[in-house]
C-alpha cells in the first residue's frame, strides 16, 4: 500500500482475479451451483426432516465463522442466541399464534438485540478474555431459561406449531416445510457472502489481521467488531428459531453451553474464514451424530478425536486443506 493510501484511510481494495458474479470466484461459483443443485434434490433422496437440521445448523455456523473467521473473535457463547432465537419462535408460534414467518424474524430480532447488549459488554476484551465472557453471560441466559415460566423449564416449549406460511402455504407438510428452510439458508449464506465481500468486510478482515494498524488508520474498530457480533447473533438467532419450528420444540439443549462448543467444532472441521466450510462442517457432524447415535457416548469421543486431527494436521479444515491442495480459494 502506497503512504499516500495509508494517509488517506483506506484499505486494500478487495481482489477480483476469477471473479464471475456476487464476489463469487470461478471456484467458489460452482460450489455454490453444486450447492443449489444438491438443495433442489436432496428432499426426494435423502429424508427432508434430516436435511433440515442439517441446513439449521449450517447457518448457525456460518453465523459463528462471520464473528471468528472474519473478526478473529472466539465466541464461546453463541448457543444463547441460538437457543433464544429457538425460544422466541416457538413461544410466538404457540402462545401468541403468529405466522411462521414472523415467529422466525422475532427469534432473529431477539436474539440480535441480546447479541448488541452482549456484545457491548464484551467487545472491548480480546482473546481468552473475550471467550471467558461470552461463555459467561450465554450462562446466565441458560439459567434465565431454566427460571423463565415462557421458557416451560426442563419440559421446553413443546408441539410448536408450524402454521402456514403467509397463511396459505401449511408447513405441516415436511416437504412445504423443507422449501423455507432452504429458502432461509440459501438467503443468508449469500447475505452473508455479500456483508465479507463488501467494504464493511474488508475492514473486518483487517481487524483480524491486524487491529491496531486498522486503528491508526482512522477505523473505529470497536464499532465494527460491535456491528459483526449483532448480525452474527442475529443470524444465530434465525438458525434457532427455523430448528425450533421444525422439530416442533425448543427446550435447554438449544442454549446449552456445549452447544457452542459444537458449533465451534463444526466451523473447525469445515475451515475457518471460508465460504463454504462451515457448511461442510455441519454436515459431518450432523450425519455423525445421525448415523452413529446408536453408539452412545462414542459419538462425543469420536468428535473429540476429529478435533483433535483437525487441530494437529487439517488445520485448515476440509475446505481449507481441499483449496490449498486445488491452489483455489473455498
Amino acid at each position: 500500500m502506497s503512504d499516500t493510501a495509508i494517509t488517506a484511510g483506506a484499505l486494500p481494495a478487495p481482489k477480483a482475479e476469477n471473479a464471475v458474479a456476487w464476489g463469487f470466484s470461478r471456484a467458489q461459483f460452482g460450489a455454490l451451483a453444486a450447492m443449489i443443485v444438491f438443495l433442489a434434490v436432496a428432499p426426494f433422496v435423502l429424508y427432508p426432516v434430516f436435511i433440515m437440521k442439517l441446513l439449521c445448523f449450517a447457518l448457525f455456523a456460518l453465523a459463528f465463522n462471520l464473528l471468528i473467521g472474519y473478526v478473529g473473535l472466539l465466541s464461546f457463547g453463541h448457543a444463547a442466541y441460538f437457543g433464544m432465537g429457538g425460544y422466541i419462535a416457538g413461544y410466538s408460534a404457540k402462545a401468541l399464534g403468529l405466522s411462521p414467518e414472523l415467529a422466525i424474524l422475532g427469534g432473529g430480532i431477539v436474539a440480535g438485540l441480546l447479541g448488541a447488549v452482549f456484545g457491548w459488554i464484551a467487545i472491548r476484551r480480546q482473546g481468552i478474555y473475550f471467550a471467558m465472557i461470552t461463555l459467561a453471560l450465554a450462562q446466565m441466559v441458560y439459567f434465565f431459561c431454566v427460571q423463565a415460566p415462557f421458557t416451560g423449564g426442563e419440559d421446553g416449549i413443546q408441539a410448536i406449531p408450524r402454521g402456514n406460511l403467509l397463511g396459505v402455504v401449511p408447513l405441516d407438510r415436511d416437504m412445504n416445510m423443507y422449501w423455507l428452510v432452504a429458502g432461509i439458508f440459501l438467503g443468508s449464506f449469500l447475505l452473508i457472502h455479500r456483508i465479507v465481500h463488501s467494504p464493511f468486510g474488508q475492514v473486518l478482515k483487517a481487524i483480524r489481521e491486524n487491529e491496531p494498524r486498522t486503528t491508526s488508520l482512522g477505523y473505529k474498530t470497536d464499532d465494527y467488531k460491535l456491528v459483526a457480533f449483532i448480525l452474527s447473533s442475529a443470524l444465530a438467532g434465525v438458525a434457532g428459531a427455523t430448528k425450533s419450528l421444525v422439530f416442533g420444540i425448543a427446550t435447554l439443549t438449544d442454549v446449552h453451553w456445549s452447544m457452542s462448543g459444537e458449533v465451534v467444532l463444526m466451523t473447525l472441521v469445515g475451515g475457518l474464514g471460508t465460504t463454504f466450510g462451515p457448511v461442510i462442517g455441519a454436515a459431518v457432524i450432523v450425519t455423525m451424530q445421525n448415523y452413529l447415535a446408536e453408539l452412545g457416548a462414542w459419538v462425543t469421543v469420536i468428535q473429540g478425536v476429529i478435533f483433535v486431527a483437525c487441530v494437529l494436521a487439517f488445520r485448515r479444515g476440509i475446505i481449507g486443506e481441499l483449496g490449498n491442495l486445488l491452489k483455489v480459494k473455498l
